[in-house]
């Protein structure tokens, strides 16, 4: 299944799935009065579109684990059910930006058993550049009946990560500058995992926010050596624009596990490596 849906296909939908805005602004705190991204979706969002707190819902409290860290399998379920999904209910993911905060709701839904979720190619622009409508309504919690279990795609946990960046290819999926550890605006430590592969997820997108074509992804992908002739996995800070790289390799036509920890959870053991 194609992972993407566009605004015109979305508009055209005779069976129309359920909304989850997930808009998230990683410069603004999490925490009261409203989660970094609500102030954006109570302006305007798609009509009927429930709002998921990506900090909250769509990762588990910060630590060890890093600083988006998988979460539990009871909160997901809960932000599925309240947004009236059940178990095979279609689901549409999007954002106010290029879709980094979908990304990360399509893997996480996927990961918790989501069968049929994709992601609104172009976001909340798109939809507006073609005609949809816009509401403030807030719709009531839905009574969806979907139940999470974890482990329905694979993920990389550190140790594999590091295996993976000798045997396959590891994409970190940062700025080349965070990458190459000249500046690390966020974590403690600056670097990269040794043996890793640098792929900026802002070269997946077009200015506009739209994924690049199938092609052009898998030819970009290509010459980072992901081809899909060895194993691929991502990473990146905290392991939301890890997704955004697994989005893209999906369109390419190559799964590939994320390390939901990344960087941020790394750093927190002092014996692993760092280039």
């Amino acid at each position: 299944m194609n992972p993407l849906i566009s605004a015109d296909s979305l508009l055209a939908a005779t069976t129309r799935p359920v909304l989850i805005d997930v808009t998230w602004n990683l410069s603004v705190p999490s925490g009261p009065p409203a989660p970094p991204g609500r102030d954006a979706y109570a302006a305007g969002h798609l009509p009927g579109a429930h709002y998921v707190d990506l900090d909250a819902e769509l990762a588990g409290p910060p630590g060890e684990g890093g600083r988006h860290p998988l979460p539990s399998a009871t909160t997901v379920e809960a932000a599925l059910r309240r947004a009236g999904v059940s178990e095979d209910t279609p689901v549409v993911v999007y954002d106010a930006a290029n879709s980094m905060a979908a990304a990360r709701a399509w893997w996480i839904f996927r990961y918790f058993g989501v069968r049929d979720v994709r992601v609104l190619d172009g976001g909340f622009a798109a939809w507006r550049a073609a005609g949809g409508e816009v509401s403030t309504d807030v719709p009531s919690d839905g009574d969806g009946s979907f139940t999470a279990s974890p482990g329905h795609v694979p993920m990389l946990d550190a140790e594999s990560a590091a295996k993976l960046a000798s045997t396959g290819v590891l994409l970190d999926a940062r700025a080349p500058e965070r990458f190459a550890g000249e500046v690390e605006p966020i974590d403690k430590v600056a670097g990269h995992i040794p043996g890793a592969v640098n792929a900026p997820t802002t070269a997946n997108v077009t200015p506009d926010g739209h994924f690049l074509p199938a092609a052009d992804l898998k030819a970009r992908f290509a010459t980072l050596g992901a081809d899909g002739s060895t194993p691929v996995g991502a990473y990146c800070g905290s392991g939301v624009t890890a997704a955004h790289e697994a989005l893209a390799l999906q369109i390419a036509g190559i799964e590939a596990p994320v390390y939901v920890g990344s960087w941020s959870e790394w750093i927190t053991d002092p014996t692993r490596p760092i280039a």
